[in-house]
């Protein structure tokens, strides 16, 4: 069976190297909202149009205007009303972010339930990491969603080579694989996708937890989201000394501090990973 497991990390490796391996490609919705929201003389009303035409897409934009994070004293009723509230470069990013949900599908059980899952963890990791840049941070809260969103995008074209190849592998030795090779793949498909090189980084470094930087960045955010999501589980990461993790001293974050204990802060975390879902 280990055969089976080096020949899925060479193989993909490989491919890599030689620029062959065959990457997802950002959603058509997507790339039209990126080039509206970085276009100098696009408006509000351009974006509306866009984001119109995905009709699941706009019920959810709606949504998250009327969760607690973002309500006002009037309940947002259409689209426009949504965009004109969250901004144009909120409502990019978030549209970006969750145009991807569709990529994580696929046609068997085995690896449709692993994508589903995977996508289940980065929406609720990127509502963490919203409320942490908007609470600890002058970090933009709409980058730091789209950060949560997309640090397991790597994870995609390992387990669509598994599907496609029909690969019979355990469910340990594929997560060992995943585990090993995902972070290389994320920030190759983030550069390709022409991402900003603050979030390419992300899939990189978000689990090296010896990092130092000079301030608080994006891949701080989605590292210390994740510990928290993990705190109080069997991850080995429990047995790590979290006080050497340097991240938490650049968010200003004590990390012995339990945030689902905090309890304004833990309902704002349960409102943000609710409106991703």
């Amino acid at each position: 069976m280990s055969n089976f497991v080096d020949t899925i990390r060479n193989d993909i490796l490989e491919a890599i190297e030689s620029d062959k391996l065959i990457l997802p490609t950002l959603p058509e919705v997507a790339l039209q909202v990126r080039d509206i929201a970085e276009g100098e003389d696009s408006s509000i009303i351009d974006l509306v149009k866009v984001i119109s035409n995905d009709t699941a897409l706009s019920a959810r934009l709606i949504r998250v205007c009327n969760s607690p994070l973002f309500r006002g004293s009037r309940a947002i009723e259409n689209l426009n009303m949504a965009v004109s509230r969250l901004g144009m470069a909120y409502t990019s990013n978030l549209a970006m972010g969750l145009a991807m949900e569709q990529m994580f599908q696929a046609t068997t059980d085995m690896i449709d339930k692993r994508l589903r899952a995977t996508w289940q963890t980065s929406t609720e990791v990127a509502g963490v990491c919203h409320v942490l840049a908007q609470h600890y941070t002058r970090l933009k809260p709409d980058q730091a969603t789209l950060a949560g969103l997309v640090h397991l995008i790597g994870v995609l074209p390992i387990l669509r080579y598994v599907e496609d190849r029909d690969v019979q592998v355990s469910s340990v030795m594929l997560d060992n694989v995943v585990d090993e090779i995902h972070p290389r793949i994320g920030a190759t498909i983030l550069k390709r996708w022409e991402f900003p090189e603050e979030l390419q980084l992300v899939p990189l470094e978000y689990q090296n937890y010896k990092r130092q930087v000079a301030s608080a960045d994006y891949a701080d955010l989605v590292m210390v989201a994740n510990l928290q999501l993990l705190a109080g589980t069997r991850h080995p990461v429990n047995e790590m000394d979290w006080s050497t993790i340097s991240a938490f001293d650049r968010l200003g974050l004590d990390p012995n501090m339990d945030m689902s204990q905090e309890e304004d802060l833990n309902a704002q975390m349960d409102a943000a990973m609710a409106l991703l879902k």
